[in-house]
């Protein structure tokens, strides 16, 4: 009995030292996971020197949600996805979110606090930053950055500027951007012709509204392609392609209408937040529009067509039957680069004079793409995953990321060449992008590609797009940049901030479109029916929405 009564009490001693040990373990464990970013943890030994590769002296293995990207094959297996992980020691279990649902899957993550490591290539907006941030979701980068970022730490030191757009109200940096500084996308808001047209018709360019009307009435009326048919199309667009809303070239010879990121038509002036689409202007300019429209010089699908079919009108076989058309660049209505070489016969129409002469390019506030790395709290090693993505602002590693392998997908310039703006070229494309392929990530994630960059690549002559595109921007476009008016830079907002504009900015932007149709085919008189459209705008709280705005846009820049 005696000796039982030992042997229990013995027993009982060692499961305590069991237990006591494996509590001291887990309090460690946690420790380690739970320490501020860029402290030292266990995983820290694993690390080698800043800037060097391999980043960790042992694989260390990230999950990752990435934005699906219709170029990439696999990301698994794609070429440099394999490259980097055997330079980095990094190896990356990806979980792929179909490109259409993004916002979707991203939200339901959130909700769910069921994250990966690291959320990359999905474009989380500055407010939801702020949200989930604010909350202990995201990790501040600061310190990491400050210890771990060595490529970082260059881009900020050589611009400032992307440094303070990242950098949260309060101080933190909640992801890093990518840098895509895409010189004809900063302008992108434009207007193309079909310049065989003008020149058989005998037409000079047009520089204002009323010649653009002139020039279309002639195109309807008096046969251009030649086949004895009415069949001309003078002006078509399709209203979700890039920037070939009815408005977004059009209205800019009224008053500045920006349409670029999430807040379109919104606009800074003195420092002042306003709207575009309840001012006088935009008024003169719907009735410019809806006289257009009336006499057939707009076409009826330019509200409802999809990119698609507005390609096939561009492309119609049998002979040319588009006068002109909006977007970005001219695969928004031809095939790009094509066999029929259409798209290569339609140029750009520079800013157009309006009747008060208003005369705006409107210009994207920002070339970044926010959000597109950020370090969750589930990760064990954010410092190994801050290495990872600082990496791929070098040089090399944005080229590989971007277009491929050295002398396979690009090489470097040799003497003597030229880049796109006229400089010594440093880099040269040897295979176009936008093939389905698994060699690069096809513009997913962080890259540094700024303008020298990009315009670095060697010229191809006055054929490459890219020197058409710039060309175009350079001359029709760049020098009607307002300097007293600006487009509103990308914002960071509370829970409660974001929510309010989430639903209000809805409500008022369906309803703005759904009136910019009804004016211009006639369907709502615009002298009748103004007063009550921008009184329906008020009853929808616009005020209170610049409002809200404005809160954001001073806290961000004072």
């Amino acid at each position: 009995m005696k000796k039982s009564l030992f042997t229990l009490i013995a027993a009982i001693l060692m499961l305590s030292t069991v237990l006591s040990a494996c509590s001291s373990s887990n309090n460690e464990n946690n420790a380690a996971s739970s320490a501020p970013a860029g402290s030292a943890s266990a995983e820290n030994s694993l690390l080698t020197e800043p800037g060097t590769y391999p980043i960790t002296k042992e694989k260390v293995t990230l999950k990752v949600m990435v934005r699906g990207n219709p170029l990439v094959e696999d990301f698994s297996t794609n070429e440099f996805t394999k490259w980097y992980e055997e330079k980095t020691n990094v190896h990356i279990d990806w979980e792929v979110v179909p490109e259409q649902s993004m916002q979707e899957k991203l939200n339901l993550v959130l909700a769910s606090e069921d994250y990966p490591d690291v959320i990359f290539g999905m474009n989380v907006s500055p407010a939801q930053e702020m949200i989930y941030g604010s909350q202990g979701v995201f990790l501040p980068l600061n310190d990491l950055i400050e210890k771990q970022g060595t490529q970082t730490k260059k881009l900020f030191a050589d611009r400032p500027d992307i440094q303070e757009a990242i950098t949260a109200p309060g101080g933190n940096i909640y992801s890093l951007p990518e840098v895509n500084e895409c010189y004809h996308c900063s302008q992108s808001q434009k207007m193309w012709i079909y310049k065989p047209w003008l020149e058989k018709l005998n037409l000079k360019m047009p520089t204002t509204t009323e010649e653009l009307y002139n020039v279309l009435k002639a195109f309807k009326t008096q046969d251009p392609n030649g086949n004895g048919k009415a069949d001309e199309i003078p002006l078509s667009i399709a209203p979700k392609s890039w920037r070939s809303s009815i408005d977004a070239f059009l209205m800019n010879s009224f008053v500045y209408n920006p349409m670029y990121g999430t807040t379109k038509h919104l606009y800074v002036q003195d420092g002042k937040l306003d709207v575009s689409f309840t001012k006088p202007e935009w008024k003169e300019g719907l009735k410019y529009l809806n006289k257009m429209y009336s006499e057939g010089l707009i076409a009826p699908e330019s509200f409802t067509q999809d990119d698609n079919q507005l390609i096939q009108i561009g492309e119609n076989p049998k002979t040319v039957i588009l006068g002109a058309s909006t977007g970005g660049h001219q695969g928004v209505f031809t095939q790009l680069l094509g066999e029929s070489g259409r798209w290569s016969e339609y140029v750009t129409v520079p800013v157009l004079k309006g009747p008060a002469g208003v005369q705006y390019a409107p210009t994207d506030a920002t070339s970044l793409t926010t959000g597109s790395f950020l370090i969750t709290n589930k990760a064990k090693n954010p410092e190994v995953a801050l290495r990872w993505a600082d990496g791929l602002y070098e040089y090399e590693h944005t080229l590989r990321s971007n277009y491929g392998r050295p002398d396979q997908e690009w090489r470097n310039a040799t003497d003597g060449e030229v880049g796109i703006n006229g400089q010594p070229a440093k880099w040269s494309e040897l295979k176009s992008f936008g093939e389905v392929q698994n060699v690069n990530w096809a513009q997913t994630g962080p890259a540094l590609r700024s303008n020298e960059f990009r315009l670095s690549a060697v010229s191809k002559g006055e054929e490459d797009l890219e020197v058409i595109l710039y060309n175009e921007t350079k001359n029709n476009y760049e020098p009607y940049k307002p300097t007293n008016i600006a487009t509103v830079p990308p914002l960071f907002m509370t829970n409660e901030q974001a929510t309010e504009v989430a639903d209000l900015s809805k409500t008022v932007n369906d309803y703005v479109d759904e009136m910019l149709a009804r004016f211009v085919i006639g369907d709502a008189n615009i002298d009748k029916e103004w007063d009550t459209y921008v009184k329906t705008l008020d009853s929808m709280n616009l005020k209170h929405l610049l409002e809200v705005y404005q809160e954001a846009y001073d806290a961000q820049t004072k």
